[in-house]
């Protein structure tokens, strides 16, 4: 097998490892993965795993930059091929809230991330802070284009604004688990319109 041969089956076969082990942290948690039930899952040895990560660790914080990636995918890449301003802004809510219908695989790894590492130091609590940091940042860039549209007032701030989305995107999340899935994705829209409002030229 040539060498180039040789790294995309490994590249490919790291891909099988981190969907598989995505899977299992989404229903167990990133601390509940464990090595030897992924092998036996993708049909490996343990050092078989172990020889695309190094780690435990190393695993988890692959897992956590795959779930960014998903998450990108299925709520940010749809919104920017709308008009920037509301209808960006509003389509990027509409994915956000869209994102936890996705239960079958246990729902959103983020959400369970931070109740696991929120008081605990480490390389897992500092990639889920940036990947969180990212993503307030994206909301805030969307908010302040809404802004340079005329569509939100001159004076709305950015970051504050998404800070009471994304306290809105998690109501949504609290009650689609405990209580009515449709009504909280139609009480989550209703909320984000009418925050909107309040903020509207």
């Amino acid at each position: 097998m040539s060498t180039s041969a040789a790294t995309a089956k490994g590249a490919a076969t790291r891909e099988v490892i981190v969907d598989r082990a995505y899977s299992i942290a989404c229903l167990a948690g990133l601390e509940g993965l464990s090595i030897g039930v992924l092998a036996q899952s993708v049909g490996m040895s343990k050092s078989g795993v172990f020889a695309h990560f190094g780690s435990r660790e190393d695993l988890q914080l692959a897992v956590l930059d795959d779930a960014g990636r998903r998450f990108l995918a299925h709520v940010l890449v749809p919104a920017v091929q709308l008009p920037r301003g509301l209808p960006r802004l509003r389509r990027i809510v509409a994915g956000w809230i869209d994102w936890v219908r996705h239960t079958t695989d246990g729902g959103c790894l983020f959400l369970g991330a931070v109740s696991e590492y929120d008081d605990r130091p480490g390389p897992q609590r500092d990639r889920l802070i940036q990947h969180q940091l990212r993503w307030r940042e994206e909301l805030a860039r969307a908010i302040a284009m809404a802004v340079d549209t005329g569509e939100l007032r001159a004076d709305t701030d950015p970051m504050q604004l998404a800070f009471e989305i994304y306290g809105l995107v998690l109501v949504v999340h609290h009650d689609a688990g405990l209580f009515d899935r449709e009504a909280a994705f139609a009480n989550g829209l209703r909320a984000f319109d009418r925050l909107i409002d309040s903020y509207s030229s």
